[in-house]
């Protein structure tokens, strides 16, 4: 067939126009089509526009927008450039070429070396499922951070406190002065500390970060972030500024209060890079140079509040021509001896603001805000009083019956903020280094009555955008869903803390494990375990073991740092990365942690007793009927509960063994496991099926982790059931069993009894704390009752997300969303709803990397009808009750099916 050359109109790489090129063509075809979809999304390790990152060989991320039934990618191409113009024009770091493949995630960039502040400009353009190519995509972009030590020229300055004592908590104020040329083009603030900081240019704060640059294990690792402050910054005269605090690094950390757990003095790095239209270039380092002071902060704690007094204040301390002659030089300090990393994951920020929906005055002059919800952040107040006035600023979970605040739960932690006014009209006060985790607000010491008005609450916590959607006919199991956003939204501030209120706050495993599926669905937590996994693996001992908690502020507890290992908890080092690949497609976070998975288990091993486990320090965690004053022991056993993990942990480091290529580590791990199985099935099933223990959680982690017999299996679900039953359909299990009860029901053919756990209202149950105004997950099931008021203070907070973990079961068997295994990342989706009885509707929404998942159910008498969506680039299959799976492409479906209501249930 002959070819001749045409001059034809294609998109060009610059956005929305068009280039003359030359083409090939075939005579037959004289006009190109182009593809109705559209490209969005574009995204660099999970980030949108990223800079600052230290991977070097990042990957690119996209979605397709395209409603056309069974609309797919059959081949892509990506280019990147060194700047825009080049991208336009003839882009110079890459050009993938036509690749033929429907990858839209994680496509690794295979262009030029990156180095260090290397800004890359990419675009993507892809062939539709009929032949058809898309316009290019609207540029994006991502930048390389400081690579090398050798980048930094920057000292560590410090305030030169006598020593930092509670006594002496002042926060350390700094600040330059600078000169910025006649055409500035780039600017860039890379910036961290050792404690907490705030960048302030010409008297602006930079950035919406708050508690930068987060927690790590600064022993082995300090985040830096990077900021584009060229809009910040003047020609001529300008002046750079930073307040410290204490934070993770220097403040007060665990119940015993102890201090200084990584360090004693805060300090600062700042490097602000300038490059102007000539081709020059300006360092500003934070240096001797900087002068150093402290101001209205006296105290900013992140157990204990902050005290600030207004009367200090500092007006233009970080704007040029500020006189600071009084101040002192600061102090340089010795650098870490750890590498600077670049952040991974977006920092805290304010999110949403609450209003208050009550104000009470209980004893006189102590007025008492009521939140519509148990929230995370802090209250911005607005004051009115004469210089020198305190007010005293108090936040709880809870209200005693006499309507005064219920602090008791906060042990040792103050969570008191103090404002020292300045008499200067009406004054707003929000505390800078603390935060509260409260639904009410209590003041004290004001002149006049306030109003509601002058209380706002301040939702922070880490940048975690939602993805999950799920409603249903059940209004109480709608207050549910929203319990458990709110635990999550709450307590994932940096780590996945446990609680947010009282001296603890850590990153416990063994809650971010069982919760961290129902966490993938509601929000993206991508970056976010990215990040916490580092953490983790940061935290395993050269043993082997994982820790109770990571960053591993344990280590030094006398009773905890002896055991570490302890089953559930440090499991979460396998569990974490393994999920995050199932929910997100993310191949890397195996790749990273495959030797820590495999030195755990070889941990495991040693420490074992001919394959039984017995670290569980634990147990099933505040399980209803664990022994008074030890909420670890519960009746199940303990070596049951250790080695049920040691099997299933197993198992999934073979299976990553195998996804990763370690043909012999797959099949060791596999032998492994059948050995472990084994091992369990001879030491705690019997020939009838009884498990050990006899308790729910026992069969729950048997049954739920394939180690019972197949031909045992039906007597242990029956054990199972009767254990239930005898209770009054009743749940007895804690931390460690509850997230299996649903899904372990309804797995063995008992989706009905599930259901009815689900929707009882006696306690203990789900819902029952709902009914005693509960608008988050507590930590216990009884954690106030309406007829026996509080219950244990030593452990009672009122936000704590792990029995949160149903909601895993709600969107993937009520609603019927669900992942494949074999094609992780929701590739092909499971739509697999199982209607029971109680709930006449359902509906999920899931934004997955691919697009939004819809699953619809209405149930009708005996018509079931199913509706929903598939994004672009995915297929589904579908098994409706009943009936035989049925595979589809993406876009909408609907379905109709006619049952017997009473076999709805699987």
């Amino acid at each position: 067939m002959g070819c001749r050359l045409h001059n034809l109109s294609v998109p060009s790489l610059s956005a929305g126009g068009k280039s003359l090129i030359f083409c090939i063509v075939s005579e037959k075809k004289e006009n190109i089509m182009y593809s109705e979809c559209k490209i969005s999304g574009l995204c660099c390790e999970f980030l949108n526009n990223p800079i600052g990152i230290d991977e070097t060989i990042p990957r690119l991320s996209w979605k397709i927008n395209d409603l056309r039934q069974g609309a797919r990618q059959t081949a892509y191409q990506v280019v990147a450039a060194s700047s825009i113009q080049k991208l336009s024009a003839k882009p110079d770091l890459w050009d993938s070429g036509m690749v033929s493949s429907d990858q839209s995630l994680d496509v690794i960039y295979g262009g030029k070396k990156l180095k260090s502040r290397q800004q890359v400009f990419w675009q993507v353009r892809v062939r539709d499922y009929k032949g058809e190519w898309t316009d290019w995509s609207e540029r994006a972009s991502f930048e390389i951070g400081l690579l090398k030590s050798a980048d930094w020229q920057a000292e560590w300055i410090s305030h030169d406190f006598p020593k930092l004592t509670p006594a002496n908590e002042s926060c350390p104020f700094m600040r330059n002065e600078f000169e910025v040329k006649t055409g500035l083009v780039k600017a860039r603030a890379y910036v961290t500390a050792r404690g907490l900081f705030e960048l302030h240019l010409n008297g602006k704060r930079v950035g919406c970060d708050h508690f930068t640059p987060g927690w790590t294990d600064y022993h082995k690792r300090i985040q830096y972030l990077t900021y584009d402050v060229q809009s910040l910054l003047v020609e001529g005269k300008n002046a750079a500024g930073a307040i410290l605090g204490t934070g993770w690094y220097a403040g007060g950390l665990l119940w015993y209060n102890g201090r200084h757990f990584y360090g004693d003095q805060m300090s600062v790095l700042m490097q602000l890079e300038l490059e102007y239209s000539d081709g020059s270039s300006q360092t500003v380092v934070t240096s001797p140079d900087w002068k150093t002071t402290t101001g209205p902060i006296l105290m900013s704690e992140i157990y204990h509040g902050e005290t600030y007094d207004a009367r200090r204040e500092m007006t233009g301390w970080s704007e040029s021509r500020f006189d600071d002659v009084a101040w002192p030089k600061a102090k340089v300090v010795d650098a870490p001896k750890v590498p600077l990393v670049s952040i991974r994951s977006t920092p805290v920020r304010k999110q949403e603001e609450l209003t208050v929906v009550g104000l009470t005055e209980p004893v006189f002059g102590v007025h008492v805000f009521e939140l519509t919800q148990n929230m995370v952040g802090w209250a911005r107040i607005k004051i009115r009083g004469k210089a020198g006035q305190e007010v005293v600023v108090r936040y709880s979970e809870m209200l005693k019956d006499d309507g005064t605040l219920y602090l008791d739960n906060l042990r040792t932690a103050k969570c008191t903020d103090r404002y020292i006014c300045k008499g200067d009209g009406e004054e707003i006060f929000e505390p800078h280094f603390t935060f509260h985790g409260f639904r009410y607000i209590e003041i004290t010491g004001l002149c006049e009555k306030p109003q509601m008005a002058d209380v706002t609450g301040i939702v922070l916590h880490s940048g975690i955008d939602p993805t999950g959607v799920f409603e249903c006919s059940e209004p109480l199991v709608n207050k549910l869903q929203s319990c458990i956003l709110w635990g999550q939204k709450g307590n994932f501030f940096e780590v996945p803390t446990d609680c947010p209120q009282r001296d603890e706050r850590l990153g416990w495993t063994g809650d971010a494990q069982v919760f961290i599926r129902t966490a993938c669905f509601n929000r993206d937590v991508a970056a976010f375990f990215t990040k916490w996994c580092i953490d983790l693996e940061d935290s395993q001992d050269e043993a082997g073991a994982f820790p109770h908690v990571a960053p591993d502020v344990l280590c030094n507890v006398k009773g905890l740092k002896e055991e570490v290992g302890c089953a559930a908890w440090a499991d979460a080092g396998v569990i974490c990365p393994w999920t995050i690949y199932l929910c997100y497609g993310d191949k890397r976070i195996l790749e990273r942690h495959y030797k820590s998975m495999t030195k755990w288990i070889e941990w495991r091993v040693k420490n074992s007793k001919n394959l039984i486990c017995e670290k569980s320090i634990f147990g099933d965690w505040l399980a209803i009927d664990i022994s008074q004053g030890d909420p670890g022991r519960s009746p199940t056993p303990r070596d049951l509960i250790a080695t049920a993990y040691f099997a299933y942990t197993t198992e999934i480091v073979s299976k990553v063994a195998g996804i990763l290529g370690h043909t012999a580590d797959k099949k060791r791990y596999c032998d492994l496991h059948k050995k472990v199985k084994i091992t369990f099935q001879k030491e705690f099933i019997s020939p009838n099926g009884r498990v050990a223990g006899d308790t729910q959680t026992a069969y729950l982690l048997a049954l739920g982790f394939d180690l019972v017999p197949v031909k045992q299996q039906k007597h242990a679900v029956e054990r199972l059931v009767r254990e239930i039953e005898v209770r009054g359909t009743q749940l007895s299990t804690g931390f460690v069993g509850t997230p299996l009860l649903a899904p372990v029901l309804t797995k063995f053919g008992r989706a009905d009894l599930a259901y009815k756990l689900l929707l009882t209202q006696t306690y203990p149950s789900w819902i029952y704390p709902i009914l005693q105004g509960g608008t988050t997950m507590w930590e216990r099931w009884n954690s106030y009752t309406k007829d026996k008021g509080f219950g244990n203070a030593n452990m009672n907070s009122f936000n704590h997300y792990a029995y949160g973990a149903i909601g895993e079961w709600m969107y993937n068997t009520v609603a019927g969303i669900e992942l494949d295994p074999n094609k992780p990342g929701y590739k092909n989706i499971i739509i697999k709803p199982q209607p029971g009885e109680g709930i006449t509707w359902a509906r999920a929404e899931l934004v997955s990397r691919y697009g939004l998942i819809v699953c619809s159910w209405k149930l009708d008498g005996k018509k079931l009808s199913v509706n929903g969506v598939i994004p672009p680039n995915t297929t589904a299959t579908v098994i409706l009750p009943g009936k035989k799976p049925k595979s589809i492409q993406s876009g909408k479906f609907e379905f109709e099916s006619v049952q017997n209501p009473a076999s709805l249930t699987f």
